[in-house]
């Protein structure tokens, strides 16, 4: 496999410290490379998919994958991207998140060497780092870089400032542990890479590179992750492949064939012939169930795919069979001896919401219906009866949640 070559046509590739050279050294050997995974939520999401997927093609190539999980990195909290600080974990709430991290990359980077970075990071002693490594970082310079930059403004903590020399120590470990020459990342981690580059050239005198892959973006122009507030989890117990499937079934239009060639391992001769036909609803509507069911697929296997799409077809093509709906069975004492419901009740019950209070923001902004129905005020019921039958519940345009009476 030519990677640089299939990193463009994929749209994956974003920026390289030498990709000439780079292009070289992967077409004449098999080197070891790297790509770190902070875990600050119990799960991760699309977006880490994204990296599991450039890591895969690497190892399909025969190159060797080091995961390096922040142990450490996590206790100081990485700023880029970032308006304000992150929440402080626990070691133990760390610890736990790495595990979860590990049981789910299995499915995916199978072969990888896993590696906990607090495994030399938290055993540094202050005054060794500073005179080891604090002498080769240029404050000038660590103050021109994007994810130090866009923070002076509101404010940036000492611990956070210190993120890019850990992260630049873990290359430099790496490169004299495992001879690891490549460190590759999103795009957003493009200075903190750098910084590890630059100081194994500064202690070591070796060129070493860094290639950063382009990051995944919603609609809204913001890339794709938990920070930004449209995280899709891979655990299917925090997104369901119901909704994981619909999600994807509802990418907007302009980003269909840059999700197929970024997300999906579909033939890009393939992809490129569904563009030239895109135009059409019909084929549009195609190009969607494809993308929503070949991802589905390679996240929760097949089976669940098979499934997810089946019920997502008795939404949009006015289908029969949505078994496999996420649903919510309602008792008899939900109903407090009334023979109706409040929807704002129903939000609730069903999880759609966590409390009354966003249920009630999503009514007002327009984003509820049950069927085709938009719900308008506060005030609306539904009746048993229509419950004993089985409803569908809409919240904003990719999530559908059946409820029936038990």
């Amino acid at each position: 496999m030519d990677l640089i070559q299939e990193f463009k046509d994929r749209e994956l590739l974003a920026q390289c410290t030498n990709l000439e050279a780079v292009d070289e050294l992967l077409k004449k050997q098999k080197v070891t490379f790297y790509i770190g995974f902070d875990p600050t939520a119990p799960s991760l999401h699309i977006g880490h998919f994204m990296a599991f997927k450039t890591i895969k093609y690497f190892q399909d190539a025969g190159h060797k994958a080091i995961a390096i999980f922040g142990g450490g990195t996590t206790m100081v909290g990485d700023p880029t991207g970032k308006t304000d600080m992150r929440p402080m974990l626990t070691k133990e709430e760390i610890d736990g998140n790495i595990e979860n991290f590990k049981k789910q990359a299995d499915k995916y980077i199978p072969g990888a060497l896993y590696i906990n970075n607090a495994d030399w990071l938290c055993e540094i002693k202050y005054i060794d780092i500073l005179r080891e490594i604090g002498v080769h970082f240029s404050v000038n310079r660590m103050l021109t870089a994007e994810c130090v930059k866009t923070r002076l403004e509101r404010g940036l903590s000492f611990l956070e400032f210190n993120y890019m020399i850990m992260q630049g120590y873990d290359y430099y470990k790496l490169y004299k542990d495992y001879n690891c020459v490549l460190q590759c990342g999103g795009d957003d981690q493009w200075s903190n890479m750098l910084a590890g580059a630059d100081l194994i050239r500064r202690k070591e005198q070796k060129e070493v590179h860094v290639l950063t892959t382009a990051l995944l973006p919603g609609s809204d122009g913001k890339k794709m992750g938990k920070t930004s507030g449209n995280a899709v989890w891979l655990d299917p117990e925090l997104t369901s492949p119901y909704d994981f499937y619909q999600n994807y079934r509802n990418t907007d239009d302009s980003l269909v064939i840059k999700y197929l060639k970024m997300m999906t391992y579909v033939p890009v001769d393939e992809i490129n012939e569904m563009a030239k036909n895109f135009t059409d609803a019909k084929n549009i509507n195609a190009a969607k169930d494809r993308l929503a069911y070949e991802v589905t697929k390679i996240i929760h296997g097949e089976e669940e795919a098979i499934k997810a799409q089946t019920a997502a077809k008795a939404v949009f093509y006015g289908g029969t069979d949505d078994a496999n709906m996420p649903t919510t069975v309602l008792s008899e004492e939900d109903f407090n001896g009334s023979e109706s419901i409040s929807i704002v009740d129903l939000l609730v019950i069903s999880k759609l919401t966590l409390s009354k209070g966003e249920a009630k923001r999503l009514i007002e902004q327009g984003g509820i219906c049950v069927g085709e129905e938009k719900v308008a005020n506060f005030s609306y019921t539904v009746s048993k009866k229509d419950i004993e039958t089985g409803i569908i519940i809409k919240k904003g345009k990719k999530v559908f949640h059946k409820i029936v009476l038990n």
